[in-house]
């Protein structure tokens, strides 16, 4: 299951034009750790793993109601309803469900 974790790491990387340092953020890890990831010389476990599953989840929907170049600019983003934290780093707490909330306004936009 662990090369299923670091290949998610490289879709990620892709599909949110993430930088190795913003995963690095976002999961607690080195940026020399991703690398690793991303050569398949090591593989993520225990809750590196689970920062990446959680990244994966909110890049993945993000990328469906924003451009996918904008998602590692959105995530570094200040936002006010983070109580001016950014969402890399609120992911990177492990708080991914204020960060799923705020993805989920998106997605279904209330008529104002």
């Amino acid at each position: 299951m662990t090369v299923a974790f670091a290949e998610e790491v490289a879709y990620v990387r892709e599909l949110g034009h993430l930088s190795e340092q913003d995963i690095a953020r976002a999961t607690g890890a080195g940026r020399s750790t991703v690398g690793a990831w991303l050569r398949g010389t090591r593989q993520p476990t225990g809750e590196r793993a689970e920062r990446i599953a959680e990244l994966a989840a909110m890049v993945e929907r993000l990328a469906r109601v924003v451009d996918p170049t904008y998602v590692a600019v959105w995530l570094h983003k200040p936002l006010t309803v983070l109580d001016d934290d950014k969402p890399i780093d609120v992911l990177a707490r492990g708080e991914y469900r204020r960060v799923s909330a705020l993805i989920g306004e998106l997605e279904s936009p209330v008529a104002s």
